[in-house]
């Protein structure tokens, strides 16, 4: 599935793409990756459909935050461009979740395994052997630090770790639940109705989260909250989420049995 990205004139980031959208491997380890999330855990999706949102977000809040001055980390301490940055960001996006054909407990490291080697072939020929290096150090230091205890030490590393919270409209919440009978993550999830990103006026970015139920502040408090407050980019995001209408009524009847 293709990720659709903007490339916006960023040569390097449009030839990584191509490579991304034409790798089978790659495809298939996130086609897998659902079938362990959805199929065989019965929790939400982790696969192409994520892939393809999450990254589209992440290379959205980066853009947003060096068009307010805020430099990526990859260009403060390496010396590399803007250009570089959104690479980094995109491969760390395609490539956190595919851990999961393994397992879904520490599919973080997990990917780590998996997303080396891919690394090295997505990209052969861009750079130079060093920058390869540093490049491909980014890319998994962000794969690593989307775990929600982990701090992430770069602002590449922290848009990717948001990122991955903010595919929740509709339901596609990244806190995984049950596909069966009702709990506060899926109820939650499915009050969160519409999420935009856009700049702010007081920080960089600012994220307006629609919800047609309270129960939606479960989602933002419990993973929005945790993640944007273990990142690196917390000074330069401000969420804002609102019910509109009357509340919707998501569950007719609980019960325990």
């Amino acid at each position: 599935m293709p990720l659709n990205l903007p490339i916006r004139g960023n040569e390097t980031l449009g030839e990584v793409v191509k490579r991304l959208d034409s790798s089978e491997e790659l495809a298939a380890f996130w086609e897998a990756s659902n079938v362990t999330a959805i199929d065989r855990m019965q929790i939400n999706d982790h696969g192409p459909v994520h892939i393809k949102i999450m990254t589209n977000i992440a290379l959205k809040l980066l853009r947003l935050l060096v068009a307010a001055d805020v430099s990526p980390s990859a260009v403060v301490d390496h010396k590399l461009r803007n250009e570089d940055a959104e690479a980094i960001v995109v491969l760390a996006s395609a490539l956190h979740d595919i851990g999961h054909v393994i397992h879904r407990r520490n599919h973080e490291e997990l990917s780590l395994i998996l997303a080396a080697p891919l690394i090295d072939r997505f990209l052969a020929g861009i750079y130079d052997e060093r920058t390869c290096a540093i490049v491909k150090g980014e890319v998994l230091h962000a794969i690593y630090a989307h775990q929600r205890e982990i701090i992430p030490l770069t602002i590449e590393a922290g848009v990717v770790k948001v990122a991955d919270a903010l595919d929740m409209e509709s339901g596609r919440a990244r806190i995984p639940f049950s596909t069966g009978d009702p709990t506060i993550h899926s109820v939650s999830a499915m009050a969160i109705q519409k999420v935009k990103i856009a700049a702010g006026k007081t920080r960089p970015i600012k994220i307006s989260i629609k919800m047609s139920n309270s129960a939606g502040i479960f989602q933002l408090d419990n993973l929005l909250r945790e993640k944007l407050k273990n990142s690196t980019i917390a000074p330069y995001v401000e969420v804002v989420a609102e019910i509109t209408g009357a509340e919707e009524k998501i569950v007719e009847r609980y019960s325990i049995e």
